[in-house]
C-alpha cells in the first residue's frame, strides 16, 4: 500500500511561534535543533505522545524529512493538525533559521 505524502511546508515558512516537535535521535537533537522545540525521539513517540498538543498545528521535523513524514503521518490519523517539516532540520539550516545546541559547540545538523 502506498501512503500519499503528509501535508508538508517549507522550514521557511514555520512561523517564529509554532510547535515544533522534533523527532530525531538524542545525539542529532544535541548538536543542534530549533529552539523551543519539543524533543520526542521517533522511537519513544507512542509512550509519550501525551506530550504533544492537541490544541495546535504541530510542525514535525526530523533530519531530511522521511521520520517526520511517517509521525506526520501518523499523527494526523491519530486526529492531530500536523505538518511535515520538508527538507528537515537541513532546510531549516539552509534557509537560516535559528538553531541552538546541547554542546559547548556552534549549533550543527548532524
Amino acid at each position: 500500500m502506498h501512503l500519499s505524502p503528509p501535508p508538508a511546508v517549507s522550514a521557511a515558512a514555520v512561523p517564529d511561534d509554532a510547535f515544533v516537535l522534533d523527532v530525531r535521535e538524542v545525539h542529532e537533537w544535541d548538536a543542534g535543533h530549533v529552539a523551543g522545540a519539543r524533543h520526542i525521539p521517533m522511537s519513544t513517540l507512542l509512550e509519550r505522545i501525551d506530550e504533544v498538543p492537541h490544541d495546535t498545528r504541530v510542525y514535525v521535523m526530523c533530519r531530511v524529512g522521511g521520520r517526520s513524514a511517517q509521525v506526520t503521518h501518523y499523527l494526523g490519523q491519530q486526529g492531530w493538525d500536523a505538518i511535515n517539516v520538508d527538507g528537515g532540520m537541513l532546510a531549516w539550516e539552509a534557509a537560516g533559521r535559528p538553531m541552538v545546541s546541547e554542546t559547548q559547540t556552534a549549533p550543527a545538523v548532524v
